[in-house]
């Protein structure tokens, strides 16, 4: 690992951190051993269990996609530790750029080979993003307006989360139902662009987006022939994605918060959409934030929501990056293909 993630830790670290330091020194130390002391152990492992399940749901996403007739059986190891890495890069990168390319490289670890991997992976991408498509606008629907009336400053945040998501979920379902149109509408914001800016920089984003739409068809219709793949792998991201969500009611529950499922999970997708907006590492910083404001709704002492607040970061952040660094230590034997790509 190279320094630039190194670094990356390191800011990931002193800002989580600091902002730990903030919450904890106006709190007695005997209000964190209370709640502590209301931790149930067997539902805090259930917590690490539900966030591995989540991982393993994802590589099994992963091992559907890459099966076909005749190829080489590989260990259940050599595809969980695709998503463990993912997380370490999502994590230590701001925006979680580094998760794609990380993929890429531990697919090409195992033997697969690189187009065939990265066509692997954006069919993986469009699959999640459908799911997730749904998702959002089913919470903002349900959800949005007590976040918009008691915190209408976050509320903003997520709502241009929310919008962010949204435009470039549609403008890939737009490849996938309208290519033609598509790449009309491209070209011609492209057209009007060159009036304002560099004529010779326009037509390098104006290839780059072109290759991209004609990829993410490409890989689309194929995705579409394979209509059990479609429906096998889109079923294990929806169970990955409810593990995922549901972390933090479970964690309410292991320190015997009483609280809603649903409302639980609502609050949690809202925070995901407003730490796509933090250009920061592992959205250090506004992730505890936001989630000690929204959450403050279910838990009425301080000691007791920090300690919530710390559980769910280190559970679906934290514990993430531990496996990523335990799953590029340990690499798996690589089993190169036996039929051409």
């Amino acid at each position: 690992m190279n320094k630039k993630y190194f670094w990356g830790i390191v800011v990931v670290l002193l800002i989580s951190g600091g902002v730990l330091y903030l919450d904890l020194k106006d709190i007695p130390f005997v209000h964190l051993i209370e709640a502590a002391k209301n931790i149930n152990v067997i539902a805090l492992f259930a917590v690490f269990g539900l966030m591995i399940l989540s991982y393993a749901f994802e590589a099994s996403i992963l091992a559907v996609l890459a099966k076909r007739k005749n190829e080489p059986r590989r260990s259940r190891w050599a595809f969980f530790r695709i998503p463990i890495i993912q997380a370490l890069f999502n994590a230590i990168t701001p925006m979680s750029t580094g998760g794609q390319p990380s993929q890429l490289a531990a697919m090409i670890q195992i033997g697969i080979e690189g187009g065939r991997a990265t066509s692997i992976l954006l069919m993986k991408f469009i699959i999640y993003q459908i799911v997730v498509f749904f998702a959002y606008v089913i919470t903002i629907i349900t959800g949005f307006n007590l976040v918009a009336t008691k915190f209408a400053g976050l509320a903003f945040l997520i709502a241009i989360g929310f919008l962010l998501h949204i435009s470039s979920i549609v403008f890939l379902l737009a490849i996938f139902f309208a290519y033609d149109w598509t790449k009309r509408v491209t070209n011609i914001l492209m057209d009007l662009l060159s009036r304002f800016i560099n004529t010779s920089r326009v037509a390098g984003w104006r290839n780059g987006t072109l290759e991209k739409i004609d990829t993410f068809h490409y890989e689309s219709q194929k995705l579409r022939q394979e209509k059990k793949k479609l429906l096998l792998s889109g079923s294990l991201t929806i169970l990955q994605l409810l593990c995922f969500y549901s972390v933090p009611y479970l964690i309410l529950l292991t320190l015997n918060v009483s609280a809603d499922w649903v409302s639980v999970t609502q609050m949690n997708i809202m925070i995901m959409m407003l730490m796509s907006i933090v250009p920061i590492p592992g959205a250090s910083g506004g992730a505890e934030y936001s989630f000690q404001t929204l959450f403050a709704t279910f838990v009425s002492s301080r000691g007791s929501l920090i300690l919530v607040m710390f559980l769910w970061r280190f559970v679906t952040y934290f514990f993430g990056m531990i496996l990523g660094i335990l799953g590029w230590i340990f690499k798996p034997k690589k089993i190169s293909s036996t039929l051409d790509d």
